[in-house]
């Protein structure tokens, strides 16, 4: 079966409830609104991101869970500028109850497993990367 034919194999509601995840999930963070950023994760979400230590030139693995983002986000003091905002979103690949999306960021790139779980889409890994001019 070809990428093309398991796109085929979403229903059209399927592929709105994956893209809405995603944009709520990016959208949450812009707006600083941390219930919508919420109801895109599921709970046992796992964010993680690969960084090099300055101090000993080694990587190191940061990762969140779906509550740490949520407050991260809760504690945002600022709504980011509409005109500052990019939120593109990808459905890579899909099976069933679950899907790989790429979402473009304005500061990073983030790739996202979505499951079908309770008959909604939710957000259950990102992995993701500091785009050149934001890295620390």
């Amino acid at each position: 079966m070809t990428a093309a034919e398991i796109s085929v194999a979403l229903s059209d509601a399927d592929r709105e409830a994956i893209q809405q995840a995603a944009l709520d999930y990016a959208e949450g963070w812009y707006n600083a609104a941390p219930d919508q950023t919420e109801r895109s994760l599921h709970p046992h979400l796992a964010k993680r991101i690969v960084t090099k230590d300055k101090a000993t030139g080694q990587d190191r693995l940061g990762q969140m869970s779906a509550m740490e983002l949520v407050q991260i986000v809760r504690g945002k003091q600022t709504v980011d500028p509409v005109d500052k905002r990019i939120a593109d979103v990808t459905i890579l690949d899909a099976y069933s109850n679950a899907a790989t999306l790429r979402v473009e960021m304005a500061d990073w790139i983030d790739y996202l497993h979505v499951v079908k779980f309770n008959g909604e889409w939710k957000i259950i890994n990102v992995l993701w990367a500091l785009k050149p001019h934001r890295e620390a």
